[in-house]
């Protein structure tokens, strides 16, 4: 078996969901002790704890925030609520820059209650990326617009394949817009390669480089656990090649943090250090 090499471990990020049951105190302490780098963290505990005193806590322990999510929820149809989206967007980017990442992750929203119009969703989020991205570029922050699975297509994300995602990015910049590669997310997509090759400049639009923004590591577990959204695997216990995903986005040139993001009820009923530690081991067997 091949095993992870120190560079490749020193990438490993612990996105807070994964550990939801510690406080943002205990996750910096946790990773911290366990030698890691790097926190992908969400907005709600962030905001929760206070913005300036959880970039303190995160820069004392050590570590940095590799990502912060989330933006996004763009497909709305009423101006209000499209207004008050984008509001919310500048507001997220503003935290994002507080904390010190420079990666603000969108899941970009569902179809409208009562539409079947997946093309002007898409559109609509295009809209909302033109108005945010020069906002978020000013503050050193880049969108970075995460595909997810196609069974959230409805209510959650029309964006549901890389390639959707890269037509999006390639309208603008590719330092102010960039796109999210989950294993879970896009693990049966059989064009995936062509387009992790294509999200790192080969193939894509001219002189556009690197579209990878974020690369983020869960399993696909069957039989799927009631309420998909909390049924990701630990990493090695299901049907993901997770070591195909990795060499795949480095062969693509992205050597940025490689982040495990599991949302799984079983695994936040476990002692936070016991978790983490089976995250660096099971990194170790299936990902390096």
């Amino acid at each position: 078996m091949s095993h992870s090499t120190p560079s490749l471990l020193a990438r490993l990020s612990l996105n807070q969901e994964t550990v939801r049951q510690w406080s943002l105190p205990e996750l910096a302490d946790g990773c911290a002790r366990a030698g890691l780098r790097g926190v992908g963290l969400w907005r709600a505990p962030v905001r929760d704890y206070g913005v300036a005193a959880a970039a303190r806590l995160v820069r004392d322990a050590g570590l940095t925030v590799t990502s912060l999510c989330r933006g996004g929820f763009f497909t709305a149809l009423d101006p209000a609520e499209r207004a008050a989206a984008l509001d919310d967007n500048r507001a997220a980017v503003d935290e994002a820059a507080a904390l010190g990442t420079d990666t603000l992750v969108l899941v970009s929203g569902g179809l409208p209650a009562g539409s079947r119009d997946l093309h002007g969703a898409r559109e609509r989020i295009a809209d909302a990326l033109a108005e945010l991205a020069p906002y978020a570029a000013e503050r050193g922050v880049r969108l970075a617009i995460e595909p997810l699975h196609p069974m959230y297509a409805a209510d959650r994300c029309v964006v549901s394949t890389l390639a959707q995602a890269l037509d999006l990015a390639e309208r603008f910049p590719a330092a102010q817009v960039g796109v999210v590669v989950d294993t879970y997310h896009l693990w049966w997509d059989d064009t995936i390669g062509a387009q992790i090759a294509r999200a790192g400049g080969a193939g894509g639009a001219a002189g556009a480089g690197s579209r990878i923004a974020a690369f983020q590591l869960a399993d696909w577990i069957t039989p799927l656990p009631e309420g998909v959204l909390l049924g990701r695997g630990q990493l090695g216990d299901g049907s993901v090649d997770l070591r195909w995903f990795r060499e795949r986005v480095d062969a693509a040139g992205y050597r940025g943090p490689v982040e495990v993001e599991i949302f799984n009820p079983a695994l936040w009923a476990r002692d936070g250090a016991q978790v983490l530690a089976e995250v660096v081991d099971r990194f170790t067997a299936h990902v390096g």
